[in-house]
């Protein structure tokens, strides 16, 4: 599907998306730094102040700072090394995918962490009455995009600590087991907590998943399609050498061969090494063996056409 998509709407992606995404970051990264509550107050997605008018929260909410401690305050070192880490991965799946399609994975994992909140707000007002925005970093988008770059590269080793030499599949696997980890010991103690965390996490992660299913980039599993085309090619391959088959005398029974000489009537059955040719210089499917390929007369339209008399005489 993504193939018809990009034919019909390539032409609209964001080129050097990952540019402007690391723009934004620093963007949230000032915003924090001068007022730390703004973000939560006005930017952040709630989804009760966006059924209020505040429907802005939908695209502001990408702009939170990467990386805060409990007093609000950037690491910035960290934030630096994060947003080049960002930076780097996101430009090199672009230059891999193409625009349109990092531009698609990219879109989705913002669409499904507002499908997460969405889900989860609705859920929590079904069971208690009211509803609450949970609120989801932009923890999993790059998680996802990590992930991605982890099943695209995976035998690109990176220093870890800025010493130990690893390989991303590696860090790629360990973050995912993380972050499974977390959500089970959060379960462990607060189950409503777990519960959001979990579905939060299991929604988040859509984009990667179906981009996968759904792309070649990195598809094991059997395309159905694919299987379809090969059997149909294998049928038509079997017709028509059942239809190319002609009939001629072998041993005194008569039987169905590829190939047999107009002039002698040998086939491949007589002698397994006979190759044999079409004459270029006869028109129609006349099929030589190579001691008749050169010394025949050639048959062309005006000596069918005084047969073809001779016959009607």
């Amino acid at each position: 599907m993504i193939y018809r998509l990009e034919k019909k709407f390539g032409k609209y992606a964001i080129k050097n998306l990952m540019k402007y995404v690391t723009a934004m970051y620093i963007v949230g990264w000032v915003i924090s730094f001068v007022s730390p509550d703004f973000y939560k107050t006005w930017l952040m997605l709630d989804i009760d102040k966006v059924l209020k008018g505040q429907v802005w929260r939908f695209f502001t909410f990408v702009i939170q700072p990467v990386q805060q401690d409990s007093q609000g305050a950037i690491d910035i070192l960290f934030t630096i090394i994060t947003l080049y880490l960002y930076y780097f991965v996101g430009t090199m799946l672009e230059r891999l995918w193409g625009s349109f399609r990092f531009n698609v994975y990219f879109f989705s994992g913002v669409f499904f962490n507002i499908l997460a909140v969405v889900c989860l707000y609705i859920a929590h007002y079904l069971y208690f009455g009211f509803g609450t925005s949970y609120m989801i970093t932009l923890e999993y988008i790059n998680l996802s995009l990590f992930l991605a770059f982890a099943t695209e590269f995976p035998d690109i080793s990176v220093l870890l600590f800025f010493v130990v030499p690893i390989k991303v599949k590696y860090i790629g696997i360990a973050l995912a087991v993380i972050e499974i980890f977390s959500i089970l010991s959060v379960l462990s103690f607060d189950t409503y907590s777990g519960i959001c965390m979990g579905v939060a996490f299991v929604v988040a992660m859509l984009n990667f998943i179906l981009f996968f299913v759904n792309t070649k980039s990195y598809r094991k599993m059997p395309n159905p399609m694919r299987f379809k085309r090969r059997v149909e090619y294998a049928g038509a391959v079997k017709r028509g050498e059942r239809e190319a088959r002609v009939e001629s005398t072998h041993q005194g029974k008569t039987v169905l061969t590829r190939h047999r000489c107009v002039v002698c009537g040998r086939t491949e059955l007589d002698d397994p090494e006979l190759e044999f040719r079409f004459c270029s210089k006869c028109e129609g499917n006349y099929e030589y063996c190579m001691d008749h390929l050169y010394t025949h007369v050639h048959v062309v339209r005006e000596q069918k056409s005084d047969s073809e008399k001779e016959e009607n005489e």
